[in-house]
């Protein structure tokens, strides 16, 4: 979305450069008296062209802003497999969200399947959040206010499982969305410290009902 919105802005900006240039054309061969009036058509589109190169270049800012990002598996009571899950040599089960975008949505699947042998309602949490800069050096601490917002603010994890109760050894497929903000604040945090990728745990917990 992105790169086609400031593909737009880019054109915008070229069709009123190439009709700023026919309008002062024009106005070399316009009588004194009615130059004003067009002097004053010409200093809005004028304005019009800055406004909208403006916004070009802050596109070119965000689109040119990208991340990519692991999230390790943790779950109690439940099992997670199949859909988008990746089992490492070592055992752990990731989920590979590819690159990060500011102002995108990603979404990863899979199967989730009770433990217990009771009941149980599902609960989804994150921690570890670990953003590293080009050096490989820790900088989520750095991303706060007063300078930028939140880091729960800026990446942001949801499913839809919808609470209901799952029996014993019942699966469900489930889909995580992954949010990152296109704030602003975000953005300027992302290229003050040169992010370079980013990493955390998605924890699920099955708890009785």
């Amino acid at each position: 979305m992105l790169r086609k919105s400031r593909y737009y802005c880019k054109q915008y900006a070229y069709m009123h450069v190439k009709v700023l240039k026919n309008i002062l054309s024009f106005f070399k061969k316009v009588p004194l008296p009615r130059k004003e009036t067009i002097l004053l058509v010409l200093v809005v589109a004028l304005l019009t062209i800055l406004i909208t190169t403006s916004i070009s270049l802050l596109l070119e800012k965000y689109d040119n802003t990208r991340i990519p990002s692991l999230g390790t598996i943790r779950t109690i009571g439940v099992e997670a497999y199949g859909g988008s899950l990746i089992q490492l040599s070592n055992g752990d089960k990731t989920l590979d969200w590819g690159t990060i975008y500011p102002g995108t949505l990603t979404k990863r699947s899979f199967y989730l399947k009770s433990q217990s042998t009771v009941p149980i309602i599902l609960q989804l949490s994150t921690s570890n959040w670990t953003l590293l800069d080009v050096d490989g050096e820790n900088t989520t601490d750095f991303l706060k206010p007063p300078d930028y917002i939140p880091l729960n603010e800026s990446l942001r994890i949801t499913w839809d499982y919808n609470g209901t109760p799952l029996s014993p050894n019942e699966e469900i497929y489930v889909t995580l969305t992954l949010n990152a903000t296109d704030s602003i604040e975000f953005v300027d945090y992302l290229i003050d410290y040169q992010i370079r990728e980013f990493s955390f745990d998605i924890i699920i917990v099955g708890n009785e009902t």
